[in-house]
């Protein structure tokens, strides 16, 4: 398996024998300073302009190369003394990690989010599945407040959110319902602010036959986000006109038609669009 490295949550990295020893937090930290880098070198006057922000100490180039020296014996603890490093390479004034794309959670995440997002609906709920089970919490957490992993830290948790949605709409199309519904339940309570979120939990309540509960889920979505935009708006109207023509449609009886359409589901419709014409109000 050679050596895996860990992202989503701390800092960490593994083989076959289990974690191992990166040692105090700065040794972790340039670890994941050059991870964010995705195989490209770091400078090291970068890597101490990243870990001491403030003001660097007389010292800090020398203990860069001590960390760099340390992280070497844990990954590559069978590498002879004077054999160069094939993972942690000297590369002209830095430093880089050449670790594949199959070694890093956070890449694994992307390759499967890409993946199931091409996939038609009862695969992608799978490999949405894969997706997130590579997070083990949040991004970088053993450094919250590290300004040079602010950027990647936004764009891998808007990945992460946009994944639960997209997974909640695949259930959806599949009939499953009820199986969104918890799920999307706690997605919203955590991020209130997310209409899709919001459409969705409504979406999945009336379809599981909580037609009462998705238009109150629908007016705390319209307190979260001070009124809300026209999909909340939309969606309430399929809701209630669905209402006025027939009972509330029970969980799974979608089946059929989505066996039907699976095979030619196209998933790069934006995610509210495709839940929105699933079924015809």
């Amino acid at each position: 398996m050679g050596v895996q490295f860990g992202l989503l949550g701390p800092v960490t990295a593994w083989d076959t024998g289990g974690a191992l020893p990166l040692g105090a937090p700065r040794h972790r930290e340039v670890l994941g300073r050059l991870l964010i880098a995705r195989g490209r070198v770091v400078p090291v006057g970068l890597l101490v302009a990243d870990l001491w922000e403030d003001e660097a100490p007389a010292g800090a180039v020398g203990a860069v190369r001590t960390f760099v020296a340390a992280l070497r014996r844990a990954l590559e603890p069978g590498r002879p003394p004077r054999e160069p490093s094939r993972l942690l390479v000297t590369d002209g004034p830095g430093y880089a990690l050449r670790a594949g794309r199959e070694a890093v959670d956070a890449w694994r995440f992307e390759d499967a989010v890409a993946r199931a997002g091409q996939a038609p609906p009862r695969s992608a709920v799978e490999l949405w599945d894969t997706a997130l089970a590579c997070w083990r919490g949040p991004v970088l957490a053993d450094f919250p407040a590290a300004a040079w992993a602010a950027a990647e830290r936004a764009r891998l948790d808007a990945l992460r959110l946009d994944a639960v949605e997209r997974r909640a709409d695949a259930l959806l199309a599949t009939g499953a319902a009820r199986d969104a519904v918890a799920d999307l339940h706690a997605h919203v309570a955590e991020h209130p602010g997310r209409e899709d979120g919001w459409v969705l939990l409504a979406t999945a309540l009336d379809r599981a036959g909580r037609r009462g509960e998705a238009l109150r889920a629908l007016a705390q979505a319209r307190d979260a986000l001070s009124g809300g935009g026209g999909a909340l708006a939309r969606t309430e109207a399929r809701i209630l006109s669905a209402a006025a023509d027939s009972p509330a449609e029970p969980a799974g009886t979608a089946d059929s038609i989505w066996d039907r359409a699976a095979a030619s589901w196209d998933r790069s419709v934006p995610a509210r669009s495709q839940m929105l014409s699933a079924v015809p109000a």
